[in-house]
């Protein structure tokens, strides 16, 4: 079962699903980045499904791309932030400047964006 596309909710559903989650879940993901290496690596698998399924909220590609980009820069944004006031040492090795991590997870997030919104093209509905 799909789950119903982003623009059929209200704008306060909308902006909880799109910026108030992936941020949320970034700030958890970046204090559990000082604590354990296993449960951070558990957490991004965990934004890799959530990528894939904000996409599926999506039935044109470049929504899915846009709303993956947006996730991706939101929960890395957490994540940065999350870990600096925490200001712990990580137990990942992070990319120098860390600030690569933007690049690298808002990519990351616009291809399964992208990723979504193509299944549920494909899946006809």
């Amino acid at each position: 079962m799909l789950p119903p596309l982003l623009h059929t909710r209200t704008s306060g559903a909308e902006f909880v699903a799109a910026v108030v989650i992936p941020t949320v879940f970034g700030v958890i993901t970046g204090v559990m980045l000082g604590v354990s290496a296993p449960v951070y690596a558990v957490l991004l698998f965990l934004g890799v499904v959530g990528g894939i399924g904000a996409g599926l909220e999506h039935d044109e590609l470049l929504g899915g791309t846009y709303r993956g980009l947006l996730g991706g820069l939101l929960f890395t944004t957490g994540i940065l932030v999350a870990h600096g006031v925490v200001d712990s040492a990580p137990e990942v090795e992070l990319p120098d400047p860390e600030a690569l991590l933007l690049v690298i997870n808002g990519t990351l997030g616009a291809a399964f964006g992208t990723l979504g919104a193509f299944l549920r093209r494909r899946s006809g509905r």
